[in-house]
């Protein structure tokens, strides 16, 4: 069987609403950008930064990485990430889409993501994590942290921001003792001209409905495979998560590969 070639193309665009430059930002003494690109080029055949903003581009050089500039016009990072590619101009059997403010992604999440493609018919995939009774209520209700649930053959039936599936007759306080309930990890790959195809959607009611761009691909008839990931993710989307994130540093400490 053939070996599929992997690229990871890692979005990263400078107006955050809510932290602005944060790639920019430098977390246990190197910038953002950096800590998710040293954390994939050893995982993957390629890894490039996607951005539209020099300052990030100059940043990723200035370090030794690889960087492609895109448009401003994108409305997500899927759409950044096909621009990114077709610059690129060099064929690949899969994409993957790297979060460009997930600085401590783990090399077992990026090899889950690669082993479902070790079935010729995936199209798009993605990350789980399961819920455990220490994560608590709250965090399963948090409607920021979208749940999944999965068919029989490791595909994703549903995302939500709701509680899925809702347990009948149990009260909420045990649900996490009596199910397991899985927490979306945002990390995608997908086949080229998937890719393609998924970024000339148009946006689906239930998209709009829940603003999780993966219903758009399932209501129009996508398969996602997923794979489970028991590593937990620290996202940085605010001042506040830096913050976090550079105390976690202090405890967990990361030396860059």
């Amino acid at each position: 069987m053939k070996k599929n070639s992997f690229i990871g193309i890692i979005p990263a665009r400078y107006a955050s609403t809510r932290f602005p430059a944060k790639p920019l930002a430098r977390l246990g003494g190197v910038t953002v950008i950096e800590r998710v690109y040293r954390q994939v080029e050893g995982q993957l055949d390629d890894a490039v930064v996607a951005t539209d903003d020099a300052r990030i581009y100059d940043a990723v050089v200035a370090f030794g990485g690889k960087a492609v500039m895109t448009g401003t016009h994108h409305k997500s990072g899927t759409d950044r990430v096909r621009e990114a590619y077709e610059i690129l101009g060099q064929p690949f059997d899969v994409i993957v889409n790297i979060q460009g403010d997930e600085p401590f992604i783990q090399p077992s999440q990026l090899q889950a993501i690669k082993a479902c493609f070790d079935t010729p018919a995936t199209q798009i995939a993605t990350l789980v994590k399961p819920f455990t009774p220490a994560d608590g209520l709250a965090a399963l209700q948090n409607p920021n942290s979208p749940k999944v649930v999965v068919d029989g053959q490791g595909r994703a039936l549903y995302f939500s921001r709701s509680v899925i599936p809702y347990l009948r007759g149990v009260e909420p306080a045990e649900w996490l003792s009596c199910h397991t309930f899985y927490k979306h990890i945002g990390l995608y790959a997908y086949r080229p001209q998937v890719l393609r195809e998924i970024t000339s959607l148009p946006q689906s009611p239930l998209e709009l409905a829940e603003s999780l761009e993966q219903l758009r691909w399932l209501q129009a008839g996508y398969h996602i495979q997923v794979g489970i990931s028991d590593v937990e993710t620290i996202g940085i989307d605010t001042p506040e998560d830096l913050q976090r994130a550079e105390e976690f540093l202090k405890t967990h400490p990361q030396p860059l590969p």
